[in-house]
């Protein structure tokens, strides 16, 4: 949904696309909104399986240590994102690090410098979790960019942000296990199959 689709029945020089997006999510409850690339973005409720398959993502993570004293995993963490007055995300999963309290900016939204790790999992938004977001997460240089492709069973990782791509992206198939970079505060795998089974429809 791009903003010039949005009513505005307050419409004045004082509104702006972060009103916009706010009256929109108090209209639309359990969707998600987004302001990516100057566009907001409007994402229904997730099915259960993509709740089931985040909470299976979470495990390993767990088992690693990465939820600690340095790095936090979190769900629906808002990143603020540098590529826009009013941009932001909300990634299903995010790695940020534990003082990420002291870094809010607006909205309930944090400083991308923070976020290790951004993880998405597709449902009806695939175009906009690999292009779109991979152009803002790139921008807001989030080291690690995990994208869980239910559509086409694939599970893509992106490393190496610049300007407005990543420089490494590697992409897995079931059958084959993810070493995510330690960077992230510990060395975390993934079971491709198991993750992909557990996100079925």
């Amino acid at each position: 949904m791009s903003a010039a689709a949005v009513e505005h029945p307050c419409a004045g020089p004082e509104r702006t696309l972060l009103d916009d997006a706010e009256r929109i999510s108090a209209l639309l409850p359990g969707h998600r909104v987004e302001i990516i690339g100057g566009q907001i973005t409007v994402t229904p409720p997730a099915d259960m399986p993509h709740a089931d398959s985040l909470s299976d993502l979470m495990l390993p993570f767990f088992a690693a240590g990465v939820h600690g004293e340095q790095t936090r995993v979190v769900q629906s963490g808002g990143v603020w994102l540098p590529d826009g007055p009013y941009d932001y995300a909300i990634p299903d999963l995010a790695v940020v690090d534990a003082d990420y309290r002291d870094h809010l900016i607006r909205a309930n939204c944090y400083d991308p410098a923070v976020f290790r790790l951004v993880l998405e999992v597709t449902s009806n938004n695939l175009a906009n979790d690999l292009k779109a977001k991979v152009a803002a997460y790139a921008i807001a240089k989030i080291p690690v960019y995990v994208i869980v492709n239910r559509a086409k069973e694939r599970i893509h990782v992106l490393t190496d942000p610049f300007a407005n791509e990543y420089n490494h992206h590697r992409v897995y198939a079931a059958g084959e296990r993810v070493t995510l970079p330690d960077s992230i505060g510990a060395e975390v795998t993934l079971d491709v199959a198991a993750i992909l089974a557990t996100g079925r429809h």
